[in-house]
């Protein structure tokens, strides 16, 4: 347990030797341990020799005690001082010890008894004298007389010191202050401290306190190692650096970095570096930052996030943040709710690729002080898992093929492992942390993700910052500062902290050793030398670089060779070799290598670390905790730039480009490095991604003489290159011609910035000063400039304004990506198409920063708005504010954009589309999205101005927009009289959807009525008005003009308004007038008169009115309709179906019901009382209603006990000529023969309207079918449906419906010939053949393919219903004696009355005959016509069928 065990000792033991006795170890007495040197008979318990016993582990029981021993003892007593490592470990989990249990540890550090001395002291023996033997005797003597007092004083020493142990380990399990007890515990341990740790653990567990133990044992002993353990591979940072140079304790140098929540959904597939120049330019506000410390904090309660997806460039600090997070874990300064980080970087876990192990087995070789830990007790414990570098993994991740992974100590492939602890298979509890580049984000599936981080990187505060923590000259810090701020390009690629120090290295090496040069003593040449390489600080990328490639190279000869030339000794072979490398990775997109990449170009691995050595800062070797090398670039830019000399050295050496396969053109110098440059432009452009962006600007730069000259004796020198770039600068302007990409384009202005070439950014600039380009006949190449130079402005973009440059959709298009980067788009009166809204499109659904969009006064059409709307309904979209007025837009543009606002509701915040047309379903489209609360839709705005003024004024009096709203409450308002000319315009405006107003109590005349009439004739969204309590009158009525064609209202309520009879009258002409859409009106509290009533009671009547409710109810009627109304919630006049299913009314309620229902104003038409309670006592009631209640057509009271009884008094309404009932459903209502009876009676009186009855579930008996059926031949009776079928046998008639086009319940005759029913479609027949309501006479069948089998199932059927077929006709099948014999089975029966049976052409002979002959013998009584015509019968089937028309008592008249 302690760190510094076997320290002093020879013999000390490795880490395997030190592993506890497992579960299963028995030791019946004591664990005896033999020491190496024994200098007494008894038995030294001090000794420390190898004891080939280890520590009692789990499941073992020892009886008495375990003796630890030391190496070396200098006295008869134990020696608990000695410092060798001990073989015996603490007590684990589950180990049962009776007595107790001695454990050893190297020293003492506290106030407790000091054990540790190595020398006998001088004031231990007191009474020592020169005379030896008799000072012996002596002290003996005294020994033996102070034995008991010794051992009080030993026995309360122990006691007091256990006391104040148990009082620390009580207070780490109450986590009070446990970071300095552990600390403590840890710094000060010695052999008795562990002595008190195993002895409180064994008898925890004894006591079955195992979460308490465990918990000990965790802070104790495995939480303090890893932390150990992580703070020592952590505290120091190599920056930039592998294994050489001199490290710094991050603390000291650490920046935060800028980290926000979330980052672009899309998949950013450009450059790294070209998403920094793009990232750069947000603004902090509009983004969420968050603390690196606080990752897994959900911002809110209810939410629990387990996995983080971290998201940065290259170098942008992902890895440092990962080592700064674990530091201040080990630490003790954050997270220390988290019990255990285990940091598991991708590029070493690539090694174990091909490997199988388990979880625990991988955490014990990357963590070696865990061995012993048990995850799956850990359950309460938090479990942090950093996964880093997603982009270096070489493992597939297949998180769909994988199979499902649960067990910690199962092995499985690493890709198994890390799938299924990522989706939360394995560890489920545990949190994980994945840090990636953009580009591999996509590997892990966002289910699995809870949270998405990016980091920025540093800020423009931290850029400073980071150099001031990195020099104490605060005047050097400034220069390097000031600097750096001078160029835009280096400023921003400061973002990333590794370009920050790779500036920093170059600039203070540049600006001290310009401070230098008038100090130093040097000859001219050297001097001129120096001064030429610091003269001009680097102001392109291409300089920078080289400027660092140099110094580090010439750091490195200084350090290894001694050399101290102003000049570079380059060795060309290794960089060389190294150049290829980087080349051949950089174009297969990799950043980590192997060995394996390494041999594949020609480097000899065993010589990589020399590399490494001589390039410190560029090219790196790291060993990771487990075996295995891996080899990088410090950064991708880096990597980059190799690759680009690696082209340049290629080409002087090989004389052509790495680009040309096999080629042996271009023997000239400068025309193969044309070739080099052109074939580089020509693939970088062609890259979908950029990943030859940066490569590119490198390339480019190093083809300048001034950058080759910082690479002398590298690089050859050209004299004349002033053509060669004139050339290739030519050729890149060119390449404008062909509508590149913004991304595109923009890299190439940055590769014409690294040749020095201005020229096309300056033209723009002078258009720009002069306010010239809205006139300017600009070329591609000056167009990709204007989007240059706007996107690479100083500040942010806030405002893009079309008007300034061209009003026209191409310029709209050159200029997309400005756009794109702007927050505002002023768009508006630029004679834009369609044509546009695709960019604007494509624009909206990238990472944009725009937020607002004024199209307004452009004839985009609908055609425009739907290409707008592929944008806008993408979930990438953020657009805020989208403003489209008089853009010629209809209906069909309203619906694409509520559509794809339904699909995107998230973002858009406002929408201007006043001046155009919605049409009515336009408008509804888009209001229901301001109802919908998805939907963060604010502000809709499609008013006029005026009536825009009056919304102001109604949103300051109800507290909402009313656009808003489909309900306008303004009762109450006594003021409104005088503003209803006011609020006419809103009113009346074709966007204005309200549905209903409310004016009631307002103080509102005549007068008033003028105002409103202009809106009902002009607004037809307004289905109801309410004016009740409003002193109208007559002529307000009047004024209404309810006669108008385009008023569209459909419930008027005037209640209590002073109306009389005249305007009675006046509402009914003018509901002549206009019949079709006022449907109720409610006129309670005034007096109508005789005349007003039946004028309106005129209208409900005519079937050319729409109006439905007419109120003004008797008292009687009204206290059922409360009644109702309390049952269903709904007034009942203003329902035309009443279900009170259900509802136990009974006939006390019914009656009551039955006032209401009579009443001439109600006008239900469905009413459904199943299962109620009811008896024939409702039926009287009910009755009564029928015969008063016309409009009532559909009545259902199924599932009462209303007995042939009740339905007799129903007869009595039934049969009323005003009983216009045309539905009634009385199944299982016991009723029988008597009631069907009353039924049919009552039908035989009013047969004119009934249509459909219901009678399943009763029994209807013989007379009462007929009774029925014969009202079904009734020409005068309108029933069309007579329901008493079970399911099957309805299935069935509704099949032989669809067949012959007819219900078979109606029909006498069944014509199913020719239609080759077969056997099966018979028996399916069967169900309705064999109902007793089926009242078939005829049946026919001919050719049908029945056979036998078809028989037997028209057999069963006609047994179970034998009295009303006739006729059978089955000619033309295949029946066979056997089916004859079917058949006559049937005959037989004496129930069974068929009169004609017609089987011609059946397949019957001799056989068949006799069978049939018997049968008629059995029942000769009915059967009058049989046709066997086509048959064989042979003489004896003849003979017998004959004989039987010879005999007087068959009935058999015809034999055919």
């Amino acid at each position: 347990m302690s760190e510094e065990r076997g320290k002093d000792s020879p013999s000390a033991m490795s880490l395997s030797e030190k592993q506890s006795v497992r579960s299963g170890s028995h030791v019946s007495s004591s664990e005896s341990v033999k020491s190496e040197r024994s200098k007494s008979d008894m038995p030294n318990l001090s000794e420390r020799k190898k004891s080939p016993t280890k520590s009692v582990r789990s499941g073992s029981h020892v009886s008495s005690s375990v003796s630890v021993k030391s190496d070396r003892s200098k006295g008869d007593m134990p020696n608990f001082s000695e410092k060798k490592t001990s073989t015996t470990k603490s007590v684990r989990t589950g180990s049962h010890v009776t007595s107790s249990v001695s454990v050893k540890s190297d020293h003492s550090k506290g106030d407790m008894p000091n054990f540790r001395e190595k020398k006998a002291s001088t004031k231990r023996l007191q009474y020592e004298t020169s005379d030896s033997n008799s000072q012996t005797h002596r002290n003996h003597k005294n020994f033996i007389d102070n034995l008991l007092w010794i051992f009080q004083d030993l026995e309360r020493k122990i006691i007091q010191f256990l006391k104040n142990e148990l009082e620390n380990f009580k207070k780490i399990l109450q986590k009070e202050n446990t970071q300095n007890f552990v600390k403590d515990f840890n710094e000060k341990r010695c052999s008795i401290k562990e002595a008190a740790l195993d002895l409180t653990l064994c008898f925890l567990r004894e006591m079955k306190q195992n979460e308490a133990a465990d918990t000990l044992e965790d802070e104790l002993f495995f939480i303090h190692q890893l932390k150990c353990s992580l703070k020592k591979k952590y505290q120091c940072v190599f920056e930039g650096i592998a294994k050489q140079g001199d490290s710094t304790l991050l603390n000291n140098i650490y920046t935060d970095l800028y980290i926000t929540q979330g980052g672009s959904e899309q998949v950013n597939t450009e450059h790294e570096v070209r998403q920094i120049e793009v990232t750069s330019k947000h603004h902090e506000s509009q983004e969420i930052k968050v603390e690196c410390t606080n990752l897994f904090e959900a911002p809110e309660p209810d939410k629990q996030i387990r996995t983080v997806l971290t998201k940065g460039v290259a170098g942008i600090g992902k890895t440092m943040s990962v080592q700064k997070f674990v530091l201040d874990w080990a630490e003790g300064k954050e997270n220390q709710d988290i019990s255990f980080i285990f940091p598991l970087p991708f590029r070493e876990m690539n090694l174990k690729e091909k490997k199988t192990q388990s979880l625990i087995g991988l955490l014990n070789e990357f963590f070696p002080e865990t061995k012993g830990l048990n995850l799956t007790r850990r359950n309460h414990f938090e479990v942090l898992f950093i996964l880093d570098g997603l982009d270096e993994c070489r493992l597939p991740l297949n998180f769909e093929g994988n199979e499902t992974w649960s067990d910690i100590s199962s092995s499985a492939t690493l890709d198994v492992l890390l799938t299924n602890l990522i989706k939360g298979n394995l560890l489920p509890s545990a949190l994980i942390w994945i840090t990636t580049r953009p580009a591999a984000a996509r590997k892990i599936p966002p289910d699995c993700i809870d949270r998405v981080t990016e980091v920025r990187g540093f800020n423009d505060a931290q850029k400073e910052e980071y150099f001031r923590k990195r020099f104490t000259d605060e005047n050097l810090v400034k220069e390097i500062i000031d600097h750096v701020k001078k160029s835009k390009s280096l400023f921003i690629m400061c973002h990333i902290p590794v370009f920050c120090w790779i500036s920093a290295t170059v600039l203070q090496n540049i600006l001290e050793e310009r401070r230098n040069l008038t100090n130093i003593k040097a000859d001219d040449a050297s001097k001129t030398l120096q001064e030429s390489n610091t003269e001009d600080t680097p102001k392109t990328l291409t300089q920078m670089y080289t400027h660092f490639f140099r110094f580090q190279i010439q750091q490195s000869r200084r350090k290894y060779d001694g050399e101290y030339t102003p000049d570079v000794s380059w060795d060309k072979d290794t960089i060389l070799s190294l150049g290829k490398l980087a080349f051949q990775q950089l174009e297969k997109n990799n950043l980590i290598f192997y060995d394996t990449d390494l041999e594949a170009c020609g480097i000899d691995v065993h010589k990589a670390s020399v590399y490494s050595g001589m390039c410190t800062q560029i090219f790196k070797e790291e060993t990771g905790i487990i075996l295995g090398t891996m080899y990088c670039f410090v950064h991708l830019s880096i990597q980059e730039f190799i690759a680009a000399l690696y082209a340049h050295l290629f080409l002087d050496i090989n004389k052509k480009s790495v680009f040309a396969q096999d080629s042996t053109e271009q023997e000239i110098k400068n025309e193969t490095m044309i070739y080099l440059l052109k074939t580089a432009v020509d693939k970088a452009l062609e890259s979908d991604n950029g990943h030859l962006d940066l490569f590119l600007r490198f390339l480019l730069g190093m083809s300048l003489q001034s950058n080759r000259q910082l690479l002398r004796g590298l690089l050859t020198q050209q004299d004349d290159n002033d053509q060669s770039k004139k050339e290739i600068v030519q050729y890149i302007k060119q390449k404008f011609e062909a509508h590149l990409s913004p991304e595109r384009s923009i890299n190439l202005f940055y590769c014409l910035n690294e040749l020095n070439d201005q020229t096309l950014v300056k033209e723009i600039q002078t258009h720009l000063s002069k306010g010239s380009l809205s006139s300017a006949d600009l070329s591609p190449a000056q167009w990709s400039a204007l989007a240059f130079v706007l996107l690479t402005s100083e500040e942010e973009l806030e405002e893009f304004e079309l008007q300034k440059f061209r009003k026209s959709d191409d310029c709209l298009i050159k200029l997309s990506s400005v756009i794109k980067s702007s927050k505002r788009a002023l768009l508006n009166e630029c004679n834009l198409t369609d044509k546009s809204c695709s960019a604007l499109a494509a624009v909206l659904v990238s990472d944009t920063s725009l937020k607002e969009l004024n199209m307004n006064n452009n004839s985009l059409q609908d055609s425009g708005v739907k290409l707008l709307c592929s944008g806008l309904k993408d979930i990438k979209c953020e657009l805020e504010i989208l403003r489209l007025s008089n853009c010629s837009i209809t209906e069909e543009g309203y619906k694409a954009l509520a559509s794809a606002l339904r699909s995107n509701p998230s973002h858009l915040i406002e929408l201007d589309l006043t001046g155009n047309d919605p049409g009515q379903s336009g408008v509804k489209q888009l209001t229901d999205l301001l109802q919908d609360t998805n939907c963060q839709l604010k502000t809709l705005r499609f008013l006029s101005p005026a009536a825009d003024e009056a919304c102001q004024y109604v949103t300051g009096i109800v507290g909402k927009n009313l656009l808003l709203l489909r309900e306008l409450n303004l009762s109450g308002c006594k003021f409104l009289y005088s503003k209803m000319n006011q609020l006419v315009p809103l009113l009346q405006d074709k966007h204005c959807k309200l549905n209903k107003l409310l004016f009631c109590d307002c103080g509102l005349t005549e007068e008033s009525c003028s105002a409103l009439a202009t809106v009902l004739r002009s607004n037809s969204s307004l289905k109801e008005l309410d004016l009740s309590n409003n002193n109208l009158r007559n002529s307000g009525v009047k004024k209404l003009e309810l006669e108008d064609k385009n008023c569209k209202l459909e419930k008027l309520r005037l209640s209590d308004c002073s109306i009389t009879e005249e305007g009675y009258i006046a509402l009914a002409s003018a509901l002549r007038s206009n019949p079709s859409h006022l449907i109720e009106l409610d006129l309670t509290g005034n007096d109508p008169g005789q005349s007003g009533v039946k004028q309106l009671n005129d209208l409900l009547q005519s079937r050319w009115y729409s109006l439905k409710t007419l109120r003004f109810l008797s008292p009687a009627a009204d206290k059922a309709c409360q009644y109702v109304t309390g049952i269903m919630g709904t007034n009942l006049l203003l329902l035309r179906e009443l279900n009170l299913s259900k509802r136990e009314l009974g006939d006390t309620q019914v009656n009551q019901i039955a006032a209401l229902l009579q009443d001439k104003h109600c006008q239900l038409k469905t009413l459904t009382l199943c299962n109620c309670g009811l008896t024939e006592k409702s039926c009287s009631a009910l009755a009564t209603v029928l015969g008063s209640n016309p409009s009532l057509k559909e009545l259902d009271m199924s599932n009462n006990n209303l007995q042939d009884s009740g339905v007799k008094k129903l007869q009595n309404g039934l049969g009323y000529t005003n009983c216009t009932l045309e539905k009634l459903r009385l199944s299982n209502c016991s009723i029988t023969e008597e009631g069907y009876k009353a039924l049919a009676s009552a039908l035989r009186s009013n047969p004119s309207h009934l249509i459909e009855l219901d009678l399943t579930g009763n029994d209807p008996g013989q007379s009462g079918v007929k009774e029925l059926n014969d009202l079904l031949q009734d020409p005068n009776c309108q029933l069309k449906t007579l329901r008493f079928l079970g399911p099957a046998a309805d299935e069935v008639c509704q099949y032989v419906t669809g067949i012959v086009g007819k219900n078979p319940l109606l029909l006498r005759e069944l014509n199913l010939s020719e239609r080759e029913l077969g056997d099966s479609n018979m028996q399916q027949l069967v169900p309705l053949l064999q109902d007793k309501h089926c009242q078939l006479n005829t049946l026919t069948l001919n050719n049908n393919r029945i056979t036998a089998e078809g028989c037997a199932a028209l057999t069963s059927a006609f047994n179970s219903n034998p009295s009303n077929l006739k006729e059978l006709y089955l000619s033309g099948n295949k029946l066979g004696n056997s089916g004859m014999k079917k058949i006559c089975c049937l005959l037989k029966n004496q129930q069974f009355r068929l009169e004609k049976l017609r089987i011609s052409d059946c397949s019957i002979t001799e056989e068949g005959y006799k069978a049939l002959a018997s049968a008629l013998r059995s029942n000769p009584s009915h059967l009058i016509e049989l046709d066997l015509t086509g048959n064989d019968p042979g003489q004896t089937g003849v003979k017998q069928l004959n004989d039987l028309l010879q005999d007087t008592s068959y009935q058999l008249k015809t034999l055919r």
